[in-house]
């Protein structure tokens, strides 16, 4: 328990010299009282000097140990993570409102497959850092990069159709998955982008090539999926982020080639992430602390009965 442990201000050890400097330059003088007979008091308060000087001395060495402050470095390191940093763009437009899309389940709209999909995609990801962005006529960041796969799938089952305008913001969402991933130091950046509709004109406040030229500085790999017929999303744009960032653009007609294409990107190639190494200090002043308190007030009150007189 003790292994390891070393004082703080270690030169305060100094302060115990002044207290024998004390003891010796500065006794008390007393006036002296003679007794006949002394010799049966002599053995009492010989042993009871010696006990008063015990308790003194120990209660002294204990004060300065304490304040010495005796401390214990604990290291605590993160196991390094061999993954990929994720950025999840999610549409939640009013179009994801569509049903049919999942031939097992037709009552199912298309927000509810993805959400089922995307869980079970994260499930298979446990060494990812993964964050969601959520677009409808604006975008937000509903999760930041996290490996807690529980909260992170906590928040996706809240995410409701609409909630960020019915509209569809794609270029801004592509920037914010950007600035999602930006302040991470890892090689794999990954942005899996999901849509289901045109970029609304007038609606996004950021240009494509400008999306594009950001996930390229930041060096992010953008796999964007198309999901619903050819003619509901923009086929060429999609393809067009793809190759001007290095991934691939995918198509998905119904749930089942949904599934196919997150097992694809679940493929990917994974990558080490940098493990994150802490310390902090365990405190062990109050041992002499609660030692030398004790000391002190037996001295007091041995110090004070009567036949301790010395």
């Amino acid at each position: 328990m003790f292994d390891g442990i070393y004082f703080e201000f270690p030169k305060l050890l100094f302060i115990i010299f002044f207290f024998i400097a004390c003891a010796t330059l500065c006794k008390m003088r007393l006036p002296s009282i003679y007794f006949p007979h002394t010799n049966i008091f002599g053995s009492t308060s010989v042993a009871a000097s010696k006990l008063l000087f015990f308790l003194k001395w120990t209660t002294i060495v204990m004060m300065i140990v304490a304040i010495m402050s005796p401390v214990k470095d604990e290291p605590y390191e993160l196991e390094p993570k061999d993954g990929y940093e994720i950025a999840l763009i999610l549409d939640a437009s009013e179009s994801m409102k569509a049903n049919g899309f999942d031939m097992n389940n037709p009552n199912l709209n298309r927000f509810d497959v993805v959400k089922n999909i995307v869980d079970d995609f994260i499930s298979k990801r446990p060494n990812d850092n993964m964050g969601l962005v959520v677009f409808g006529a604006y975008s937000f960041i509903a999760s930041p990069l996290t490996y807690d796969d529980n909260i992170l799938k906590k928040i996706l089952s809240q995410l409701q159709i609409g909630m960020v305008g019915k509209y569809t913001a794609l270029y801004e969402s592509l920037a914010q998955g950007v600035n999602l991933l930006k302040m991470s130091e890892s090689k794999s950046k990954v942005a899996i982008l999901l849509t289901d509709g045109y970029s609304t004109v007038g609606e996004d406040k950021i240009p494509l090539d400008v999306a594009i030229d950001m996930a390229k500085k930041e060096g992010v790999k953008v796999y964007p999926i198309g999901i619903g017929h050819p003619n509901e999303y923009n086929q060429n744009v999609l393809v067009k982020i793809a190759n001007d960032t290095g991934g691939v653009a995918f198509g998905a007609s119904s749930a089942d080639e949904l599934k196919d294409v997150y097992a694809k990107i679940d493929e990917l190639e994974k990558s080490e992430i940098k493990n994150e190494s802490f310390t902090y200090k365990n405190y062990y002043y109050f041992y002499p602390l609660f030692v030398g308190f004790l000391t002190l007030m037996l001295y007091v009150y041995l110090r004070n009965k009567r036949g301790y007189n010395r």
